[in-house]
């Protein structure tokens, strides 16, 4: 049985705010890290603000490859100081736990929902 895995990434407006989102789904592999970084360098690009937001969906995420995990940490030392926000939509306690140790690496503040709608107007505050 084929396991399905993916990333995939937008730019959203809410009201006045603009912001990243970002869906993980499935077990995360080093190829979808590739494909992944330029898109979400050119969203940082086209948002255009030293503060980006960022609306993360791991709904449907299992976890990552050892390499994707590294790649994952990469990323986060890269661009961390360029999040003001990041809100992470989950339904696992490790996720909850994810978003803990995300928050290190990041400029801004990261924090963990279970409901989307919580999370976009925590973001737009």
């Amino acid at each position: 049985m084929t396991q399905t895995h993916s990333i995939s990434i937008g730019i959203e407006r809410f009201e006045n705010t603009l912001y990243i989102v970002m869906k993980a789904a499935g077990k995360l592999t080093h190829a979808d890290y590739e494909a992944f970084t330029p898109l979400l360098e050119g969203a940082l690009n086209t948002i255009g603000s030293p503060h980006v937001k960022m609306l993360v969906d791991v709904t449907a995420f299992s976890g990552w490859e050892l390499r994707a995990a590294w790649d994952d940490f990469k990323i986060g030392l890269k661009h961390g100081n360029e999040f003001e926000k990041i809100a992470i939509v989950g339904n696992k306690d490790w996720q909850a736990l994810m978003a803990t140790v995300g928050d290190w690496f990041i400029g801004g503040e990261a924090n963990y929902f279970t409901d989307s709608t919580e999370a976009i107007n925590w973001l737009c505050e």
